[in-house]
């Protein structure tokens, strides 16, 4: 009997496309049940959101002027990113706006196809993260080895520091494809005329956000050391480079930045941009369920909701944005309920842009990275890091060749690399697992004499573990040596899984032995493994009729028997034994 479906339960075989269409987009649409803890009792989230705003306020100029879009285009990206996912996104603590990470991503293609390039990116990515959303893709991010997510972690610290080198020595016009290289000419540079005053105000920041978070972690000392930095260079007249003026508002929604002609070359970066805010956005929703008790998003419409965030912030100038770790986490522990603190969070910085832009305008340029180098040391986990390294050695050099590659070439390739490394170090481990021996002979035979004769001529063999392409060879090579026996019989009640290259292994291994006049014996399959041993043709024509299968040992012991012993021998023991 079919279950009947539910507004967000499994989809009746018998409803029509129209029907499970709008049954899968009203799956993934705001309920007022999220909302309403937050109409009986919003103080908490009230609260909440104006410290995540605060903390948020410097971090969304800085990721701005660091995209190459200013400072004006990472304040639009946190308040209409921020609002379009608070609303829209799979989780009730997700704080969403410009990150370092897609800075890191965002500034090549800057160099590449100019500002207008950015926008067409970000609004074609906000459309593949809502096809991914609608094709369940989600939740794989479930499979992402520690490794990788460490190494990529990491790296992505070590990257948005080094960006950070620049404006922290006061250079301009750093050269150097990656950040590194642009890092190393600014420290160049930097030695030829050396100035004190601008990276001092960069690691006095930097140090008074590291240092007070660690004794009053609610303090946002991140804005208290920017409006200390920003009125000393006020009061003391201080020759240091400014942010500068950004407009009292937002600009109006437009598609003029798109032009059909550039769309072929914009895919590929498209495509990097939605893979990294998927899993960014994705990773820090699953860091938000791990510090609030209870909590669980929804994976999928996570991405839904960050895919409308990415195709509305373009349209007012704004950069890509994901889910930020950092603010979600000040989120959760300053005390979030619901959507309405992440939302609240948007609308201050709202009011900032159109109440305080000329106040924003002054900050020092050195003042926001060190905040951002701050952010850097706080972004490592070093107790998971030596945990890692102390694990085994296969993650080590997983999470190690993330991180290399997350800093010389970029995030996504890193990834890339993370996962494939994982992938085949897994795979050896299993086929080291993959075992095959010999074991003795079981038989209920009472003759000395006939067990001594069946010794002789049937040999049994025991396979343990996966028999795939990782380990078929290995298998191969231990049987070839068989030899001076009648029959062979392959215990197969242990294998956990066969592939394609298993089976035809296995055909090979049947085929040799059997012009070698060595019948094979098949005992225990089970029926999953029967499917593809059947259609590759494990059997051969002289066992058309799978006479040699059977689903027990002693059942293969005593065909066996019939194969080795006299005739007259194996019918008088047989006598014996019904006696």
């Amino acid at each position: 009997m079919t279950e009947p479906s539910t507004p967000t339960g499994p989809a009746d075989a018998t409803e029509s496309p129209l029907v499970r269409a709008a049954r899968s987009v009203a799956a993934l649409l705001p309920r007022w049940g999220e909302w309403k803890p937050a109409a009986g009792a919003p103080a908490a989230d009230l609260l909440a959101g104006l410290i995540v705003a605060l903390v948020a306020l410097p971090l969304a100029l800085g990721f701005g002027i660091s995209s190459g879009l200013g400072a004006a285009a990472g304040l639009t990206t946190a308040v209409i990113a921020g609002a379009v996912a608070a609303v829209f996104g799979g989780s009730r603590f997700q704080v969403s706006g410009p990150t370092g990470a897609m800075t890191v991503v965002l500034v090549p293609i800057v160099a590449q196809h100019g500002p207008t390039g950015v926008l067409a990116v970000g609004l074609i990515a906000g459309v593949v993260l809502v096809v991914l959303a609608f094709a369940g893709v989600g939740r794989a991010v479930r499979y992402m080895p520690a490794p990788v997510i460490e190494g990529f972690t990491a790296g992505i610290a070590v990257v948005i520091a080094l960006q950070q080198v620049p404006s922290a020595l006061g250079i301009t016009g750093a050269a150097g494809e990656k950040v590194w290289q642009s890092a190393a000419d600014a420290v160049h540079r930097f030695a030829q005329a050396p100035s004190v005053l601008t990276p001092a105000t960069a690691l006095a920041v930097a140090g008074v956000i590291l240092v007070g978070g660690r004794y009053l972690p609610r303090v946002p000392f991140s804005l208290i050391a920017v409006a200390a930095a920003t009125l000393m260079a006020q009061l003391f007249r201080l020759d240091i480079a400014r942010i500068g003026a950004i407009p009292a508002g937002f600009a109006a929604p437009t598609l003029s930045f798109l032009h059909l002609g550039e769309l072929t070359s914009l895919i590929a970066p498209a495509l990097a941009v939605a893979a990294l805010a998927a899993l960014e956005s994705l990773l820090s929703a699953t860091a938000a369920d791990s510090m609030a008790v209870g909590a669980r998003h929804n994976p999928d419409r996570e991405l839904f909701g960050q895919g409308l965030a990415n195709i509305a912030a373009p349209l007012f100038g704004g950069v890509p944005a994901t889910g930020a770790i950092a603010r979600t986490a000040v989120n959760v522990r300053s005390g979030a309920r619901t959507r309405l603190a992440a939302l609240t969070h948007a609308l201050i910085l709202a009011a900032i842009v159109y109440l305080a832009a000329g106040l924003v305008a002054d900050i020092p340029l050195a003042a926001l990275a060190g905040v951002l180098l701050a952010t850097t040391v706080r972004m490592v986990e070093t107790a998971s890091i030596l945990a890692i390294t102390r694990a085994t050695r296969a993650d080590t050099i997983v999470m190690v060749a993330t991180f290399l590659v997350t800093v010389v070439f970029d995030l996504v390739t890193a990834v890339a690399v993370g996962v494939g490394f994982a992938a085949i170090l897994a795979l050896r481990a299993v086929a080291q697992s993959a075992r095959i021996e010999q074991v003795p002979l079981e038989t209920d035979d009472h003759l000395v004499e006939e067990h001594d004769l069946l010794r002789e001529h049937i040999v049994a063999y025991r396979i343990d573990g996966p028999l795939f392409f990782a380990a078929a060879h290995r298998f191969l090579l231990e049987l070839a040596d068989v030899s001076e026996v009648k029959v062979v019989i392959l215990r197969m009640s242990r294998v956990t899984a066969i592939d394609a290259t298993g089976a035809i292994v296995l055909k090979d291994v049947i085929t040799k032995l059997e012009h070698r006049h060595i019948t094979v014996l098949i005992s225990g399959a089970k029926p999953e493994h029967l499917r593809p041993l059947k259609a590759l043709g494990v059997f051969t024509t002289t066992d058309s009729d799978h006479r040699h299968l059977f689903d027990t040992t002693p059942r293969a012991i005593a065909y066996a028997r019939q194969l080795v012993l006299p005739e007259h021998q194996y019918t008088s023991t047989t006598n014996e034994d019904r006696s």
